[in-house]
């Protein structure tokens, strides 16, 4: 593919290359507003259907364990339609579908791949769906597992979504998640984390400063298998009492079209900075917070939010957490954006404290430069943000 490396993100200029292939493809044409610095937008096709309950994506045609053949995935679907559909849904109408608020559905995507044998794919929600609370997972034929793509896979892409706290609306064409490419093993390791960091300065002090941005000393900062960040309880936006907001049990339905549209007190409660710097997150309840440090992506670099132990099931940090080339660059002298994090715990109460570690940040090298960088000139919504609702808010 003419590329320099031989492990790493495929850029915006590869994405081009392959949709140019037909390796990557659509019903209709791809647009390209949907190509990201180090992702692929993917829209939903023209139907929908409503399912009883999730499902594991692999099935065999007898339902079997032992048989060895499993099924496409609407093959699978349709053996299994009186199980498992209640309904199907037209999405191509011009008002748009309502998808309600703790159901399951299931959408062919407009997008199918015919991946290279040396590149996979891993998808992820966009910033604006996982903010909305709306679950979803990408699904590929013949794969257990969900937002995998395996090496060289050809076929059509599906995706499971669950709204959680809003009911929404939505029809063919809308992108709920993205899709990033990669070829080899692109990890950043964590003594090139730190060397990263003394040239390029990945994270810096949560100061109000509009002139001076102060990154954090090499000794500061957090490694293991990634780069450890805390949370922000204490406030840094111009309304310094306000560290998070908490989603409203009941609302009404939002129109993932209008875009600056909604007011936000009808769908959340602001949840204001305690004496102590301290927030009790209560199960099965859903936050928007932010991050206490700002965070830099270099050009030639993407980046992947995880949550930092794997066994705190209980407590789930985000569901969106790709961070494209150039997040936290910024064109002036103010270096640095807060990560935004969706927050829900299950079962038991948390009780989580200012700064303390709450997530981590995993660097991936790009295959090549990117043509373009995140940030105001491609567009993008949250390049320069702090505690921010979902695009479609008024700010």
């Amino acid at each position: 593919m003419g590329a320099t490396r031989k492990h790493g993100i495929l850029p915006d200029t590869h994405l081009k290359r392959l949709i140019a292939e037909e390796s990557i493809s659509a019903i209709r044409h791809i647009d390209d507003d949907q190509i990201q610095p180090a992702s692929l937008d993917l829209r939903l096709g023209d139907i929908a259907y409503r399912l009883i309950s999730s499902f594991l994506p692999e099935q065999s045609e007898n339902g079997s364990r032992n048989d060895s053949q499993p099924l496409p995935l609407l093959n699978m679907l349709h053996l299994y339609y009186d199980e498992l559909v209640m309904y199907e849904i037209d999405l191509t109408q011009d008002q748009g579908a309502i998808l309600e608020k703790g159901h399951v559905y299931l959408v062919p995507l407009l997008e199918r791949v015919a991946l290279p044998p040396h590149v996979r794919g891993r998808a992820n929600p966009k910033s604006s769906t996982g903010r909305l609370d709306i679950f979803t997972r990408l699904i590929t034929d013949l794969n257990a597992g969900f937002d995998e793509i395996p090496l060289g896979y050809q076929g059509p892409l599906y995706l499971e979504i669950v709204p959680r706290s809003f009911t929404i609306r939505v029809q063919t064409g809308l992108a709920l998640n993205q899709l990033r490419l990669l070829t080899g093993r692109p990890t950043v390791s964590d003594p090139q984390l730190r060397t990263l960091h003394r040239s390029s300065k990945l994270l810096y002090h949560n100061d109000d400063d509009p002139v001076e941005s102060r990154p954090l000393a090499s000794q500061e900062i957090r490694v293991d298998h990634g780069l450890f960040l805390g949370i922000d309880l204490r406030g840094s936006d111009a309304d310094r009492e306000i560290v998070g907001y908490r989603a409203k049990k009941n609302s009404h339905v939002v129109d993932l079209s209008r875009i600056g549209y909604y007011s936000a007190l009808d769908f959340w409660e602001p949840i204001y900075r305690q004496p102590n710097n301290t927030l009790l997150l209560e199960p099965e309840e859903f936050y928007i917070l932010a991050s206490h440090e700002r965070i830099n992506v270099p050009a030639g670099y993407a980046a992947e939010m995880v949550a930092y132990e794997a066994a705190f099931g209980e407590l789930r940090t985000h569901y969106a957490g790709f961070f494209d080339p150039g997040f936290g660059a910024g064109d002036g002298p103010r270096k640095g954006t807060k990560v935004v994090l969706e927050v829900r715990p299950h079962d038991v109460p948390f009780l989580i404290r200012d700064g303390q570690t709450f997530f981590k940040v995993v660097y991936e090298h790009m295959l090549d430069l990117p043509e373009h960088l995140y940030g105001a000139s491609i567009g993008s919504n949250y390049h320069e943000q702090g505690l921010t609702l979902s695009k479609h808010f008024k700010r």
